[in-house]
């Protein structure tokens, strides 16, 4: 397996950009076409919905900024990362993937959560 990290640099990238083609373009090189993401708003299948999913939410946020704020750790396929999405100085929000990538580094699934878990002894 290969690629996973480009394409999980792509996605990220496909969440700062406006400009449609290169949305477009960005989803077609890092996804899978039947990419399934899941998050507790959305829950949707496909290229065409993932796209316009990311410009829906940058509709509702507009001039958020979405970024990785940890290494990604990667076993069998899946990849788990903190994100983030901040507006200037201000966190408006933090998460957690869990992404899955095809053998070529392609991204088939991403599952996200809203928040950080709480610290449990």
């Amino acid at each position: 397996m290969s690629g996973y990290m480009e394409s999980l640099e792509k996605m990220m990238a496909i969440w700062n950009t406006t400009d449609a083609a290169e949305i477009e373009r960005l989803t077609e090189e890092a996804m899978e076409h039947n990419v399934h993401f899941a998050d507790p708003n959305h829950n949707i299948i496909g290229r065409k919905a993932f796209i316009d999913m990311v410009q829906q939410v940058q509709k509702q946020i507009p001039g958020a900024v979405y970024g990785r704020n940890s290494e990604v750790d990667m076993q069998n396929n899946f990849c788990r990362y903190h994100w983030k999405i901040d507006m200037g100085d201000k966190r408006l929000m933090d998460g957690f993937d869990m992404t899955e990538v095809n053998d070529a580094g392609k991204i088939v699934k991403v599952i996200g959560f809203f928040g950080r878990l709480k610290a449990h002894d």
